[in-house]
């Protein structure tokens, strides 16, 4: 189902290791997202003609009633450059573009408020005993583990420098 010519639509402003972007998403009436364009900052870049095509791609699966489920389990988690901390505070850490668009929608459209309290109060875990005073990844943000004089990321692979 198509969209109508006028239509409410929600535009995210979003930064992801430095490399600014916009997400909008057109809204049917019932408040359903029915389309999404995805603009990346340094237009005319190869990441920004693919996210286009991507983004259009989405719509139409959206207009041909694919759920938004779906897709979010298809997409989040995806990893590839650029990836990294956000400014979202609900989505600290996003291991590329996609992972990040996938998990605000369905933060924004699919979750309830009681989910999202739920989330908020979840305690993270602690990646061992020693790391307690390991910095954070300068990558991902994840608390570093020791790793004799050095500190080495469990989460993505990264080193303070030492081998």
């Amino acid at each position: 189902m198509r969209l109508p010519s006028e239509r409410h639509a929600i535009t995210h402003k979003f930064e992801i290791a430095g490399h600014e972007g916009y997400i909008t998403v057109g809204l049917y009436d019932n408040g359903a997202p029915g389309e999404l364009f995805v603009v990346i900052s340094k237009q005319g870049s190869t990441i920004s003609g693919l996210m286009d095509g991507f983004a259009t791609s989405i719509s139409i699966a959206l207009q041909y009633g694919v759920p938004l489920e779906k897709l979010c389990e298809k997409f989040e988690h995806t990893r590839f450059e650029p990836s990294g901390l956000t400014q979202n505070a609900d989505i600290r850490m996003a291991k590329s573009v996609l992972d990040y668009i996938f998990h605000w929608l369905r933060r924004r459209f699919l979750e309830t408020d009681a989910d999202k309290i739920k989330s908020a109060n979840l305690e993270l875990p602690k990646a061992s005993v020693d790391d307690g005073t390991g910095p954070p990844c300068q990558t991902c943000g994840t608390t570093m583990l020791r790793h004799g004089t050095c500190y080495y990321c469990h989460n993505c692979g990264a080193s303070t420098g030492c081998s």
